[in-house]
């Protein structure tokens, strides 16, 4: 029986208080050809082959070796069950999970939507990218080009006539080109000490706090495949691409090129938990998996692993390494002392690509987030739209990266670990509020398992407890 705020459509209890009741409708039938609607883990991946697989991991791999990589996968497992349980939502609902939890708390969607803001206005991405061209050109001012990055990403966004389609095939290339990286670099660069290196790691893992420093491991951590506010953009990507009651909620568009947006009056979509609904969501819970594990899961974890091992190969040891994105440098160079010179330029290229897809990505699921967040909880009866909203806040967040570089804060290292250390914390906080709400909005046929609520656990508590000694190191050295 629902109580007073709770409107109970068959088994889903999905409380009213904050928003308005969901419709009713049968869940959809999976596509027979599943290769269609496969993209969102892919895109997951691609974006967040960023900073932790080009920049984070790498160094850390130059300072201690290989011996830390295991925290890398313990992230990725870990970001896979969260993305899962945020699929699970959505998936069901139609809903993001920034909306469920807006069911449960008035502002919790307001929370996570500023914190993802606040993680991801540094533009460390684009001037990580614009540092990388100036290796590959032979010199440049990266805060000029890191502003034309900036600006261009804005009119990419700005006129792809659905935003979802255009990020999932720059991340395609993006990918693509990574894999040619990682397949010439086990042909021509990593050696056999690597190899040696990686199965010591195996064997004798390390936690090399004394090193590294707590805010240095949990950003690498938490940006170890997506992070923060990245995770919680799974609801918006698998909803855009049709996964599940995802289907009857329009996609954003353009509001200069794209069609025109359907009315987004209704919050979410529940269905009847019959036999014919649960059948279909289980086909659909093991596509979502199953796609999650092929592409974000796997793409993520050989980047990371390949990345750490080319930087072993070329710069551990080097005394010259230092604390900020000149190792970059320093590894492309050498491996045109290794190689040849076309293997450094290859390496800056691709690296430089990368980082700006990823930029690209940030800024599309920053906006995304935030403007999904405020239509659907404080401008639901406002003739505003979901899409101008979402351009408006892409400019907002070009425009402040501008005035950071503009005012001299281009160090992209501490930038990206400012970023991390923020995701780390939004991790914790809804790791929990995901469980809370997979294990009491939804039917019982289909709430969260007592495996899955055991990782939510470890993650809420892990997150937790580095978020609280990054602090106390952080303090420290004021």
């Amino acid at each position: 029986m629902a109580d007073s705020t709770t409107t109970d459509h068959g088994a889903f209890a999905l409380p009213t208080k904050n928003l308005p009741a969901p419709q009713v409708r049968d869940l959809p039938d999976p596509p027979r050809q599943t290769w269609k609607v496969v993209g969102p883990g892919m895109v997951g991946a691609g974006v967040g082959l960023a900073s932790g697989e080009f920049i984070l991991w790498p160094y850390i791999s130059s300072q201690v070796g290989l011996v830390f990589l295991w925290g890398a996968l313990v992230g990725v497992v870990i970001q896979w069950f969260l993305n899962m349980e945020i699929e699970r939502y959505t998936l069901a609902t139609g809903e993001t999970a920034l909306t469920g939890f807006n069911r449960f708390g008035k502002h919790w969607g307001l929370f996570f939507a500023i914190m993802t803001y606040f993680a991801n206005m540094w533009p460390g991405w684009a001037t990580s990218s614009a540092s990388m061209l100036t290796y590959l050109f032979g010199g440049g001012d990266p805060r000029w080009i890191a502003i034309g990055i900036l600006l261009a990403i804005g009119l990419i966004l700005t006129f792809a006539p659905v935003v979802y389609v255009m990020l999932e095939r720059l991340i395609f290339v993006k990918i693509l080109a990574v894999g040619l990286l990682v397949v010439l670099a086990l042909i021509f660069a990593i050696r056999a000490k690597t190899y040696g290196a990686l199965g010591h790691a195996v064997t004798h893992p390390e936690f090399p706090v004394d090193q590294l420093g707590f805010a240095l491991m949990m950003g690498a951590i938490a940006y170890a495949g997506a992070g923060g506010g990245q995770n919680l953009v799974q609801s918006n990507w698998i909803r855009d691409k049709g996964f599940g009651q995802g289907l009857h909620v329009p996609r954003l568009t353009s509001p200069v090129t794209g069609e025109a947006e359907a009315d987004p009056t209704a919050n979410g979509y529940v269905f009847t938990p019959d036999d014919a609904n649960i059948a279909r969501w289980k086909r659909w819970w093991k596509f979502a998996n199953i796609e999650q594990a092929a592409t974000f899961v796997a793409i993520t974890v050989l980047t990371i692993a390949f990345t750490s091992m080319l930087a072993h190969a070329t710069l551990f040891g080097d005394s010259n390494v230092k604390n900020n994105i000149s190792f970059l440098k320093i590894e492309g160079t050498t491996l045109q002392t290794l190689v040849g010179g076309w293997f450094g330029y290859l390496f800056w290229a691709i690296g430089a690509f990368s980082l700006f897809a990823a930029a690209a990505g940030i800024v599309d699921y920053t906006s995304r987030l935030t403007a999904d967040m405020i239509k659907a909880r404080y401008l639901r009866t406002s003739t505003v739209t979901e899409s101008k909203l979402y351009f408006g806040l892409v400019w907002g967040l070009v425009a402040f990266g501008i005035i950071v570089l503009l005012a001299g804060l281009t160090q992209p290292l501490v930038l990206l670990v400012i970023s991390a250390c923020t995701a780390g914390t939004m991790m914790f906080v809804y790791s929990g509020l995901l469980w809370w709400m997979n294990s009491r909005a939804l039917p019982k046929a289909i709430r969260i398992t007592p495996i899955r609520t055991a990782v939510l656990a470890f993650s809420f508590l892990a997150f937790g407890f580095l978020a609280v000694f990054t602090i106390i190191d952080q303090l420290k050295k004021l």
